[in-house]
């Protein structure tokens, strides 16, 4: 299926393709070294997705899933992370300036 990550305040598409999940569409774009600051991707199921290096700054993950993820050397700069399940996710060197808890 068709699969498009958006940004959180005008809705433009950032990254498309045709994957299984969410998941899998967030992890071929962070391989892909595509640019994720400002996507909307509250409410995710991004249980133990590797998002290693991934710029998820200003971006919304609230309420997401992301137990067991691999966020090493994410910049998760002004990130909203409330209410996101982190329970054994990688954060070693991520950025977590002004991060909204």
């Amino acid at each position: 299926m068709k699969i498009e990550i958006k940004n959180r305040y005008n809705q433009s598409v950032i990254f498309e393709c045709e994957a299984d999940s969410l998941k899998l569409t967030v992890e071929l774009a962070v391989k892909s070294g595509v640019n994720l600051s400002g996507v909307d991707l509250s409410g995710a199921n991004l249980f133990g997705a590797n998002l290693t290096g991934a710029n998820l700054c200003v971006a919304d993950l609230s309420e997401a899933n992301l137990s067991g993820a691999n966020l090493f050397g994410a910049n998760l700069f002004r990130t909203n992370l409330s209410g996101v399940n982190l329970y054994g996710a990688n954060l070693y060197g991520a950025n977590l300036t002004e991060v909204k808890w």
